[in-house]
């Protein structure tokens, strides 16, 4: 069952002022700390989209006015995006969300492997146990929409699946443990940009490196490189190429743009294998078809702008207050805080805090559900029907059940201040002493 911090059921009685929700019946600002689930709409984000509601409401593969208008806004919109992400603008595929361009890349890894991985095998006389399937490696702390994906895959007899776990010391997904993984046959390589809930930055460049090395030194069809990159964007710099992967996801909600997201492919259908999910008209040159989503296109591609342009002062902005947020807590509750986003030798994002509060009553949903003014998750909303229970991404990374039961995540964003740190903090404060009185 959904519960109240789901970044959906949260909107729910409650109204967007800026970057602050206050409740509709009650005159009380929420302090909303739970940006890496979603991000409300830039205003410049909300007028192109308006605008293109009215004026470029046309099919973009028309040739009248509110047609071309349409197609117009899309192709400024792809170069946008392309930018940001260090691309070319024919390297952009639209699609509804990140869950989509995940699927996609799953979707085309196996069956490039199908249609030219087999041949390879037998005139190499290679089996090495494999079936014939496909292999995939990805990690133990992936987004559910790679997670899922990869496990349907497997059940059905699709593929075979490798998850490597993370460090318990440095949480992250270690480069000699994807490699040591790899096999003949193994087709494809997703390792997530950046962790949703422990803010983890992984090596993905290094991984990258260390497999084209790998495909240069082995006559078999290349090992494709993915990483989902929607936890990243919008929050440290990301290069596509600079990584060296050959898809990347992106995610429209995470940097204050509309529902939407797009899939970087190295040069597709030419260099990089693509093959499409969805048959119809022939839209992003049969990728993926259907006709474009002009409005949400044209808000992707100007939050895209926001992010080329003031990147800097988002990350410095949001860096400075996670600092702030991470001090208030430690002063509040001296040695009764653990944070679970704090990993030797390992990078974070500039905005997740991850945290517990030590003590037998204070399981993170029982915490939550008491504040008064605070708006945060226990983990990924898209986990929000899991129960009570810790979450897995937690232990997976060495942190005790104990711990991981009480942990909240407390995402900052580009409009939270100080004196939201501390209206939160202090929210949490009397209400770690609410649930231990009455218990």
């Amino acid at each position: 069952m959904a519960n109240q911090y789901d970044d959906v059921a949260l909107i729910k009685g409650h109204t967007f002022t800026g970057h602050t929700l206050h409740h509709s019946d009650m005159d009380l600002d929420r302090i909303y700390m739970d940006y890496n689930a979603t991000t409300p709409l830039e205003p410049e984000v909300i007028q192109v989209i308006s605008e293109a509601l009215q004026d470029a409401w046309g099919n973009p593969s028309s040739n009248y006015i509110a047609g071309v208008k349409a197609k117009t806004i899309i192709t400024q919109s792809r170069e946008n995006v392309a930018r940001m992400v260090g691309g070319k603008a024919e390297d952009i595929i639209f699609t509804s969300g990140g869950t989509e361009a995940n699927n996609l890349v799953l979707h085309t890894a196996v069956e490039h492997f199908r249609r030219n991985g087999r041949a390879e095998e037998q005139d190499d006389g290679r089996t090495n146990g494999s079936n014939g399937l496909p292999h995939i490696i990805t990690s133990n702390v992936e987004h559910d929409s790679v997670k899922l994906a990869a496990e349907h895959l497997q059940r059905d007899g699709k593929a075979d699946v490798t998850y490597v776990p993370v460090s318990k010391v440095t949480a992250r997904v270690e480069v000699e443990d994807i490699i040591a993984a790899v096999r003949p046959n193994t087709c494809l390589i997703s390792i997530m940009l950046a962790n949703n809930e422990t803010g983890v930055i992984m090596p993905v460049q290094e991984i990258c490196q260390k497999i084209k090395c790998l495909n240069k030194q082995h006559h078999r069809l290349r090992i494709l490189l993915h990483t989902d990159a929607a936890q990243a964007l919008g929050k440290i710099r990301v290069d596509a190429c600079e990584l060296g992967v050959d898809y990347l996801t992106i995610v429209g909600h995470k940097f204050y743009a509309p529902r939407i997201g797009a899939l970087y492919v190295n040069s597709p259908g030419t260099k990089t294998p693509l093959y499409p999910m969805l048959f119809g008209g022939g839209q992003e040159r049969n990728f993926r078809p259907g006709t474009e989503n002009t409005p949400m296109i044209a808000g992707l591609g100007k939050a895209a702008e926001l992010v080329t342009t003031n990147l800097l002062h988002y990350e410095s902005h949001m860096r400075s207050i996670k600092l702030y947020l991470e001090e208030r807590l430690q002063a509040v509750f001296k040695d009764r805080i653990h944070f679970n986003s704090r990993y030797p030798g390992s990078d974070n994002l500039p905005n997740t805090c991850n945290v517990s509060i030590l003590g037998p009553t204070l399981q993170g949903w029982r915490v939550l559900s008491n504040c008064n003014r605070l708006l945060a998750s226990v983990g990924a909303a898209c986990h929000s029907d899991s129960g009570n229970r810790p979450s897995h991404i937690l232990l997976n990374c060495g942190v005790p059940t104990e711990v991981a039961a009480n942990a909240l995540r407390l995402s900052v964003g580009r409009g939270t201040s100080k004196a939201d740190v501390d209206a939160a903090v202090e929210d949490l404060r009397d209400t770690v002493q609410l649930l231990e009185k009455t218990d």
